[in-house]
């Protein structure tokens, strides 16, 4: 399973200092940010399939950094959108 989290990570030296503390105290998770995404993306991989996010989001609260799950937010495909409109033309 995977989490993603959006955090307020300053910058690279923060994100490898709360890597290490994570890796730390969370032994079986997998964790990277991605500091390039306007989120500032936190990634928690565990191969047991369960993820203590607010495990996660307390510690790095702890750690001064404010993070927060981010919703997956599906958008419909335009094809999708299509054959909706075409069913309701023809009912």
């Amino acid at each position: 399973m995977v989490e993603v989290f959006k955090t307020d990570v300053k910058g690279f030296e923060q994100a490898e200092n709360l890597l290490d503390a994570i890796h730390g105290s969370f032994i079986n998770y997998r964790v990277n940010f991605d500091l390039q995404d306007c989120d500032k993306i936190l990634r928690v991989e565990s191969a047991s399939g369960y993820i203590e996010s607010t495990s996660i989001i307390n510690f790095l609260q702890e750690h001064g950094c404010k993070a927060q799950i981010l919703e997956d937010i599906v958008r419909p495909k335009v094809r999708d959108i299509e054959y909706a409109k075409s069913l309701s033309q023809v009912f």
